[in-house]
């Protein structure tokens, strides 16, 4: 690849920095990728390797492999910590540095705790596998810990888990948490019974779902429900600790909490100079380039850009995916002399996951619930779903999940014991004791 080039830097291999790669494949451009990790990520499922449904290979690819094939690309394993746009420099964590003649920044966004970020610790939000292996973790550490409690109000405390936010993320982890304690290990334990669980939901406005239209936002709430959780709105959470949850005057009691309720764009953006809005999101001009700096390039979560009617598009992967495949597509038509274009989002419907064959989904005039959305979202995400292996691991969990009502991937990882204190000591009292209780109903019987 001549270096005479020019070179297209591209930070964030999500579905926005991604796309855009691919979509440069045939440009006389020479292009580099940069991501702190080494693979893409299929951020819709998360919640699925949260909820022990998928393991996190199912719905990540190496970035290598995908742009194997592609010869104008090459990828950097890499944090970006600055942009110097007078230089047109990138800087890197251990003091490296990649020059740019143009460059995409698709770092997305992270968890927001509306200036509570001590919550965390007590909270985790679901943005990356990490997040995800750690709920995962904690939710079924909670049955485990449930299973040897002896004080019937510590056990209540274990066996109830809290999803605060519900937005599309805090919707699917509540019912996949209901699915979880109701079915899937509903016979695994001897000495609590997991359809005793409590799943709350809280939302701090009026419904769920809140950016989907109202009847859907209602037929969402009505499956939550019969899943069996709790859901309540207009409920703005006050506190947040290792027992639960404050609401107003109303206490939560809760060993298990999760995080869905807000998130704030890349700090990467700050470095720009540029205007920026209240979540920290660049402000970028029609064609999704930076104010002063039409090299620069903005999309995914970390750009505010207005539609025809003044709304924001919002922060889904298919308006990544068409905002990297803009940006894309003006560097190649700048390259070859021509004029550019302004970025147009094409709105082809919301769709979101409640539980086993409960889904809402809006298409237009189209409001669909229950189990027609729920297919429409198997197809279409498995359509968006990178690698044929990932295809096929995919759908043959959900159908196993289907017609068993199991989870195939409850592993859990770390120093589960250690954290919740059991010694060798306390260990063979435990399995003494269920021994002792599997002997005493045989005899019964």
């Amino acid at each position: 690849m001549s270096p005479q080039l020019p070179h297209v830097v591209i930070l964030g291999g999500g579905f926005g920095g991604l796309y855009a790669a691919l979509a440069l494949a045939d440009a006389p451009v020479r292009v580099t990728v940069v991501d702190r990790r080494n693979h893409h990520l299929f951020q819709p499922l998360l919640y699925q390797v949260a909820s022990a449904a998928l393991n996190p290979s199912d719905i990540a690819s190496p970035i290598r492999s995908i742009l194997g094939r592609q010869k104008n690309a090459s990828v950097v394993l890499g944090e970006a910590v600055s942009i110097d746009p007078r230089s047109r420099v990138v800087r890197f964590r251990r003091g490296t540095e990649v020059s740019y003649d143009y460059l995409i920044v698709a770092t997305g966004a992270t968890h927001s705790y509306f200036g509570h970020p001590e919550w965390e610790k007590w909270a985790p939000g679901l943005k990356t596998i990490e997040d995800a292996l750690e709920i995962r973790r904690r939710v079924l550490l909670a049955f485990e810990a449930a299973e040897r409690e002896e004080d019937a109000e510590r056990r209540r405390q274990w066996l109830s888990f809290i999803v605060i936010g519900a937005g599309p993320t805090g919707v699917e982890l509540a019912g996949a948490f209901a699915e979880i304690a109701f079915h899937a290990m509903r016979k695994d334990f001897r000495r609590i019974d997991p359809s005793q669980a409590r799943i709350t939901l809280l939302e701090g406005l009026p419904r769920v779902l809140p950016t989907y239209p109202e009847d859907l936002s209602a037929k969402a709430k009505k499956q939550l429900e019969k899943l069996g959780v709790e859901v309540r709105t207009g409920a703005l959470v006050s506190a947040v600790d290792g027992q639960g949850v404050t609401v107003g005057e109303d206490r939560y009691q809760a060993r298990t909490v999760v995080w869905a309720a807000g998130v704030q764009a890349s700090p990467l953006a700050r470095c720009l100079g540029v205007e920026l809005d209240k979540a920290g999101r660049v402000i970028v001009e029609k064609d999704l380039s930076v104010p002063g700096w039409p090299e620069i390039f903005i999309v995914g979560d970390l750009a505010a850009s207005k539609q025809e009617d003044g709304s924001l598009v919002p922060g889904v992967a298919p308006a990544a995916i068409q905002m990297g495949r803009h940006a894309a597509g003006t560097i190649v038509r700048e390259v070859a002399g021509r004029a550019r274009r302004s970025f147009r989002y094409r709105d082809k419907g919301s769709l979101a996951t409640i539980g086993r064959a409960a889904a809402v989904a809006d298409l237009g005039r189209l409001h669909l619930g229950g189990w027609v959305a729920w297919m429409a979202w198997l197809l279409i995400h498995l359509f968006f779903l990178i690698g044929f292996r990932n295809r096929l691991f995919v759908i043959s969990q959900w159908a196993w999940a289907y017609v068993t009502q199991k989870r195939g991937a409850r592993l859990i990882t770390g120093e589960s014991a250690a954290e919740l204190g059991l010694t060798a000591d306390d260990t063979a009292a435990q399995l003494g004791n269920a021994a002792a209780a599997k002997n005493s109903e045989e005899k019964s019987k």
